[in-house]
């Protein structure tokens, strides 16, 4: 019943989706729903990630002027680390685990932010991020990112505790390739990223959010932990949801480092603070995602 709620989501979201350019060059409707529409076989859990410190202490949080600076009306709130992570389903033997969403309880209104591929580049935004201590798991493209690996080496670096992850070499859909040619999608970003910022990454998202169980296998043989997918896309404007009209506790949110030709005109710190503005009208604090996988 659920599938066939979120695949008649996939419908009515195909117009506004095509307005923009999705993860990659191209654009799916799919790139905005999250696991329960993309999944082929696969069983949902989790587990931890890296490619950073961890996350900031409240100390080190965005100061009262910064808010104001990229055009908020009140703080943003980040939730501290828990003292204990949530419990999640574990993975099938021989494959890495799946998570869209962390299960926490229905009063802890905490979402978490990820930002995809790498196309764009906006020096604006490093200072937003930086201002705000944003902690942001990033999922990069090598054939995207790669012509500036500095700049999300940066974000990195700036305090917020924010992460490099995985997302492919060339964002195939995965679902459409043999399990040799997943391998070499995934553990050949898997070296890019260890040679450039020193680490392998435990986690991975799938380009679309497509996977299959070759996808699970060839991402836990590349040394990924956790396939982490979403069930929040944010848009030009406002959020699309895989499910309801709101955010949900444990909310995994999917953004894209896109620009203006990819958003109509619109920058990427305008879009993110839309974003923002989002989160806080609905209550919600914002979590280091390593911090709870």
């Amino acid at each position: 019943m659920y599938a066939r709620r979120l695949l008649a989501g996939t419908l009515t979201a195909g117009a506004l989706a095509l307005s923009l350019s999705g993860c990659g060059n191209s654009v799916d409707p799919i790139e905005r729903l999250g696991r329960k529409a993309t999944q082929d076989g696969a069983t949902p859990t989790a587990s931890p990630s890296v490619g950073a410190s961890s996350s900031p202490s409240s100390s080190t949080r965005s100061s009262d002027e910064a808010y104001r600076k990229w055009g908020l009306t009140a703080p943003v709130q980040y939730a501290p680390k828990p003292d204990r992570k949530p419990q999640l389903p574990k993975a099938a033997p021989g494959k890495a685990a799946v998570v869209d969403r962390i299960p926490v309880a229905p009063q802890e209104k905490v979402v978490f932010l990820t930002f995809d591929d790498g196309a764009e580049k906006d020096p604006e935004f490093l200072k937003m991020a930086a201002d705000l201590k944003l902690p942001i798991s990033m999922f990069l493209t090598d054939n995207v990112a790669a012509a500036d690996y500095g700049h999300f080496e940066k974000l990195r670096d700036n305090g917020s505790g924010s992460t490099v992850n995985n997302h492919t070499l060339t964002h195939p859909n995965l679902r459409t390739l043999p399990f040799a040619a997943q391998k070499r999608e995934i553990c050949g970003q898997q070296d890019r990223l260890q040679q450039r910022f020193g680490q392998r990454p435990p986690l991975f998202r799938p380009p679309f959010g497509n996977y299959n169980d070759d996808t699970l296998k060839a991402a836990a043989e590349c040394g990924i932990s956790s396939v982490v997918l979403w069930r929040a896309s944010m848009q030009i404007n406002n959020f699309q949801y895989a499910e309801g009209s709101t955010l949900q506790p444990g909310d995994i949110v999917l953004a894209h480092f896109r620009g203006p030709s990819e958003l109509k005109g619109t920058t990427e710190t305008q879009m993110t603070t839309r974003m923002l503005r989002s989160i806080q009208e609905q209550g919600y604090r914002i979590g280091r995602l390593e911090d709870w996988l």
